[in-house]
């Protein structure tokens, strides 16, 4: 049993690192079209299958066929936890040649971290690029990624990208892929939009709702198993966020089996909610049991921040903390 506490480190990448790290979680190491089972109530989730399946035009030597006629990027669109990262991964497998697979939130800090001009000069060349959980929320960000898509699929990149869409959203969220299109309104011909419908499937397996645990359950947990454990108090987690890159989060979580945030409060300021957002999805992405004391997380984004722009942002972490901390720990 090793117990160690992230505010304490202070973790840098290299270029090659960054670029070796985006590929699909773990989780969806076996993703595949023939594992994604779409729900009969919501056809159009077997509809974004078909259309996935299909995005790779393949010739005789099994390389993309560069066709004017066939968009060169797709666009999923749809709610929380109906299935688009698990199309997204299986596309990424499928995929022939060099392929990338990360957030949006993921390519816009390696940008940050490398400058633009280097960022373009690492990523051209690449045949497949998948974008998960595309965001519109910052315009310099969509404008940033617009360029930079712009240039890529200039030499041949094909893209596909997905989105969330409040459940709540006016409209059940169906402005989505309009909103998609106009912000990317200079690439809006090179892509197609598919809606998918559906629940989320990570409230269909636990409560609904973040777990909280008692001081008891996490002196357990930190005595009963053989496993690397990161137990920070919450607060002195946000003030280590605010001093690490966001392309460093993965590498902040390198090795831990569970994580422990204890003294769990509500964010008062806007950036530190997002920086925490950005951890969140490191750790959904690897797939990493959270326990928790406090606040339950999934009330940490007080009710103005859930209203306002970065509204998407907040509910997807929602989700995902839910799910992180009804996961059951392996003995």
């Amino acid at each position: 049993m090793s117990v160690i506490e992230l505010s304490t480190r202070r973790p840098t990448v290299t270029i090659a690192e960054m670029l070796a790290h985006l590929v699909p979680p773990r989780q969806f190491s076996d993703a595949s079209f023939d594992n994604y089972l779409p729900d009969a109530d919501h056809p159009s989730q077997a509809e974004a299958r078909h259309a996935a399946s299909t995005f790779f035009d393949k010739d005789s030597g099994g390389l993309f066929r560069k066709s004017s006629e066939a968009p060169a990027g797709l666009y999923l669109d749809g709610g929380f936890g109906v299935g688009k990262t698990h199309l997204l991964a299986a596309s990424w497998h499928k995929a022939r040649g060099r392929r990338l697979f990360g957030t949006f939130i993921e390519y816009t800090a390696l940008v940050g971290a490398l400058g633009y001009a280097a960022a373009v000069k690492a990523l051209k060349g690449t045949d497949f690029i998948a974008i998960d959980e595309f965001e519109l929320d910052d315009p310099g960000d969509t404008m940033l990624m617009t360029r930079l898509l712009g240039e890529l699929m200039e030499t041949g990149t094909r893209v596909m990208a997905t989105s969330n869409t409040p459940p709540n959203a006016l409209g059940e969220g169906r402005f989505a892929a309009a909103d998609f299109i106009r912000e990317i309104h200079a690439l809006s011909d090179r892509f197609r939009t598919v809606r998918i419908d559906g629940l989320d499937f990570r409230h269909r397996q636990n409560t609904g709702r973040a777990l909280v645990s008692n001081v008891s359950e996490i002196d357990d947990l930190l005595t009963s198993a053989n496993r690397v454990t990161a137990r920070d108090d919450f607060g002195s987690l946000v003030s280590v966020l605010a001093k690490t890159h966001p392309s460093a989060y993965h590498a902040l979580l390198s090795d831990v089996d569970v994580i422990v945030w204890e003294n769990v409060t509500q964010f008062s300021d806007q950036n530190d909610a997002l920086r925490f957002v950005a951890l969140v999805d490191r750790a959904y992405d690897a797939d990493i049991p959270i326990r928790s004391t406090g606040l339950p997380l999934d009330e940490v984004f007080a009710p103005e921040m859930l209203d306002g722009g970065f509204r998407k942002k907040y509910l997807r972490a929602q989700s995902r903390l839910v799910a992180l901390t009804n996961r059951t720990l392996e003995l």
